[in-house]
């Protein structure tokens, strides 16, 4: 607030900014097999993703970095930390949705098994996939991770948020306020790449989305 004769205070450069990174490719991801909460390592060729993508997230300066624990997600944030020299903090909170007997099918056995359920759920209705979480339960957990870190990142700070594909994308869509039924726009993110959210005068930004490499196919984004 000003008073007569004062010039405004200048606006903040950049106000806090989330990057949420999905993990790098697992063999499930290639198989096109639904990995939920199962713990899958990441191939060769996502240990070698997770690599690539830090060292560009390495210039950004990152001032934290928090991350699932699952395997898949923690092996990708380490090859950040190597860089960065900061402090992993893993919680479950972040893992990737929990969906029951899905888990460990393929999409065509989900298809062939489940196709009312399947076939509802990408209509947008709230559906517990195999039994599983709602997609509105993930966000629930997930959301408050993310700010709760946030609050303690500086105010021009930067937060890494290494998740799954599912997960950040319900988490994105709570943190805009969008709908639950309007989440699926969003799109999948390809393993090791990242949407960045920035902090506005009124509320979070979609900066950017799938971004860090050029277009590559999304594989098991769900997962």
């Amino acid at each position: 607030m000003t008073t007569a004769g004062e010039a405004p205070a200048p606006a903040r450069d950049r106000g806090r900014r989330v990057i949420l990174w999905r993990h790098g490719q697992t063999s499930w991801n290639v198989e096109r097999r639904f990995q939920g909460s199962t713990d899958v390592e990441l191939t060769d060729a996502g240990r070698e993703q997770a690599r690539r993508a830090a060292r560009l997230l390495a210039s950004l300066k990152p001032d934290a970095i928090v991350a699932s624990d699952l395997r898949r997600a923690a092996d990708t944030a380490a090859e950040l930390a190597a860089l960065t020299g900061l402090e992993i903090t893993h919680d479950e909170g972040l893992r990737e949705t929990y969906a029951g007997v899905w888990q460990g099918l393929t999409h065509e056995e989900i298809l062939a098994r489940h196709g009312d359920e399947y076939t509802a759920w990408k209509r947008g209705e709230p559906v517990r996939r195999g039994g599983g979480e709602l997609e509105t339960e993930v966000a629930d957990r997930a959301a408050p991770v993310v700010l709760r870190h946030v609050e303690k990142t500086p105010e021009d700070g930067t937060l890494v948020v290494v998740s799954h594909g599912g997960t950040i994308r319900t988490t994105i869509g709570r943190l805009l306020g969008l709908e639950s039924r309007h989440w699926e726009s969003l799109g999948g993110l390809s393993n090791c790449c990242w949407s960045v959210l920035g902090e506005g005068a009124r509320g979070w930004r979609l900066l950017e989305h799938n971004a860090g490499t050029l277009p590559e196919p999304v594989l098991g984004d769900d997962d």
